[in-house]
């Protein structure tokens, strides 16, 4: 998959996936992440890519021409039609189904947003999805243009070890993630259950699951509303 991110602060987003394991799966091929510098498609001199907005009202707009000629630029690079993006607080908010989706493009355009946001006409003109990471309101797109970038690079074959790295996770399958420990047994009191050390690879799933259900009922229960709950999930939660 190829990712380009096009922002005022590109290396704002590089600096941040260019480090763990989202940098280690760029380096291997795994994947491809590109940060463009919206100003090189600017107006002018100054290079210029905001302007005043119609109908009055504080701060800029983005004009719609730079990023226009920025998007072009990158399909004409690439040769491939990409799922263009623009990470806006009213979008479709971000989750872990959407994730999946997006991870099965092929090429993914992020747009990341600043000051009072971008002309309406380019995103209509290029068929533009709105996303939002949540119900509030950050300085820019670059943050959420980011957390996007890894939830979706993450879902892709390499990045990490193991499919069940993820599979196993919060949201994956509607649920919670259990809790997890490590060593040393007892910290402060506080053992780990003996079922973890037992060894038992079918009750160590069961309990497994059993937590993942009581977590998400108890601190998502809009999550849990939508679970479909198996005959074994009945049977789990009936022994609490």
């Amino acid at each position: 998959m190829r990712i380009d991110i096009v922002t005022l602060f590109p290396e704002m987003c590089e600096n941040l996936l260019k480090e763990s394991i989202i940098g280690r799966a760029r380096s291997r091929g795994h994947l491809q992440v590109c940060c463009h510098q919206l100003r090189t498609h600017g107006e002018g001199v100054h290079k210029r890519v905001d302007d005043c907005t119609f109908g009055g009202g504080k701060g800029m707009l983005l004009m719609a021409d730079p990023i226009a000629k920025s998007f072009d630029a990158i399909v004409e690079h690439t040769g491939v039609k990409p799922h263009i993006l623009y990470m806006s607080p009213r979008g479709r908010v971000l989750n872990q189904e959407m994730v999946k989706e997006l991870a099965a493009h092929e090429s993914l355009i992020i747009l990341c947003g600043h000051y009072e946001g971008v002309d309406a006409r380019v995103l209509e003109e290029y068929d533009v999805e709105e996303v939002s990471i949540g119900d509030f309101v950050l300085t820019g797109g670059e943050l959420p243009a980011v957390i996007l970038t890894d939830a979706v690079s993450r879902m892709l074959p390499g990045v990490l070890s193991e499919d069940v790295c993820f599979e196993e996770e919060s949201h994956y399958d509607g649920l919670l993630e259990y809790p997890q420990y490590t060593r040393p047994a007892e910290w402060r009191g506080r053992a780990v259950p003996d079922v973890l050390l037992s060894g038992h690879h079918e009750n160590v799933r069961k309990w497994r699951r059993a937590e993942s259900l009581k977590i998400t009922r108890k601190m998502r229960p809009d999550l849990y509303e939508k679970v479909q709950l198996t005959k074994e999930d009945k049977r789990l939660l009936e022994r609490e």
